[in-house]
């Protein structure tokens, strides 16, 4: 959404009150503006339909005591923390952001975990690899663009995919919760040994045909 500089009067007491508002918000006094004029007029910003992504995200996974979900309002970044079965219960977090832009992915799945052992990081390398394979095999024939990997010391990262049609809030929240819950079981099971590479593939497949968006 284009934004153009306009000058405004406005009294010095609204000002003070939008900025400490806009401060408690950890948002800047134009953006608080923005949004409170778009939604007087009923017109959805960026901002606001990211907030209704992981609003909507969040009520969905809230109940499952697997992913715990956290995020602040009007903040273009959520996370979620998850407990390894994996010894001494180590913990991953998943980070999901979102672009204000409709160009290009519609964002970004960082997977970090912390962890001095060399066996974890080495069974977790391999897994985030198998992922990559398998969604190199499975999903992207089915793509009409290019998912986008990394890997880091202690993070694994994941282009997200702008889906194919025009869809709401809670279709995306939707798509990136079934997206999030798979791949976090996926990855605890292969850690405990109890999914082989065949069946995370079975398991992947089996995913990408009930889902309803390519994400």
């Amino acid at each position: 959404m284009k934004k153009t500089l306009y000058s405004l009067m406005l009294s010095d007491d609204v000002v003070r009150a939008v900025d400490e508002v806009a401060h408690s918000l950890g948002t800047s006094r134009s953006n608080l503006i923005n949004q409170i004029l778009a939604d007087y007029v009923s017109i959805t910003t960026p901002e606001r339909r990211i907030n209704d992504i992981f609003h909507a995200v969040e009520q969905m996974l809230a109940p499952s005591r697997e992913l715990v979900p956290f995020f602040s309002p009007r903040a273009l970044t959520m996370s979620l923390k998850s407990s390894l079965e994996y010894k001494y219960r180590p913990t991953v977090k998943y980070e999901v952001q979102l672009f204000r832009s409709t160009d290009g992915p519609l964002g970004e799945l960082s997977v970090v975990f912390r962890t001095q052992s060399a066996a974890l990081i080495e069974a977790m390398t391999q897994f985030f690899r198998l992922w990559k394979h398998t969604e190199d095999r499975l999903l992207a024939p089915l793509m009409s663009e290019n998912i986008d990997y990394a890997l880091y010391d202690g993070k694994f990262v994941r282009s997200i995919a702008a889906p194919s049609k025009d869809c709401t809030a809670q279709e995306l929240a939707t798509a990136l919760s079934n997206y999030i819950t798979l791949f976090d079981k996926l990855l605890k099971g292969y850690l405990a040994d109890r999914y082989s590479p065949h069946e995370i593939e079975g398991a992947y497949c089996s995913y990408l045909n009930n889902a309803s968006l390519y994400i």
